[in-house]
């Protein structure tokens, strides 16, 4: 059964940075998609990152470009989002999600095409 857990959030200031890791495991298929979302208070779950296991293609969305960095490691099935110069904006529930397909552009940060989805984990960002 496929599992994806979620870890490393918490609080933390601004200007700081957090690492985030999803744990991916009960599948053994070659070519999948992880995405990061979040969803802050009163909003809609937003794509924040993604990247193909098949050839580690990456897609962020505009708001943390230049600041956030995803990257995997397939002996561990483990992707993971480096959150640097961490804003109060980026405070919400942090999810990870999977889709067996390689999803090309930015349809990788399109909610609605993943199948799997792990628990979230908090992030806070306040002085």
């Amino acid at each position: 059964q496929l599992q994806l857990v979620e870890s490393g959030g918490g609080l933390v200031q601004p200007g700081g940075s957090l690492r985030l890791s999803c744990a991916a495991s009960g599948f053994t298929w070659n070519y999948y998609t992880i995405g990061w979302f979040r969803q802050a208070p009163g909003k809609e779950r937003e794509g924040v990152s993604c990247i193909s296991a098949s050839d580690g293609s990456t897609n962020y969305a505009d708001s943390v470009k230049g600041r956030f960095t995803i990257s995997r490691d397939n002996a561990k099935n483990t992707v993971y989002l480096q959150m640097n110069s961490l804003k109060p904006e980026d405070t919400g529930v942090y999810y990870c999600a999977l889709v067996p397909l390689y999803l090309s552009g930015t349809y990788c940060l399109v909610r609605r095409q993943y199948t799997s989805w792990g628990q979230g984990t908090q992030v806070t960002v306040s002085s």
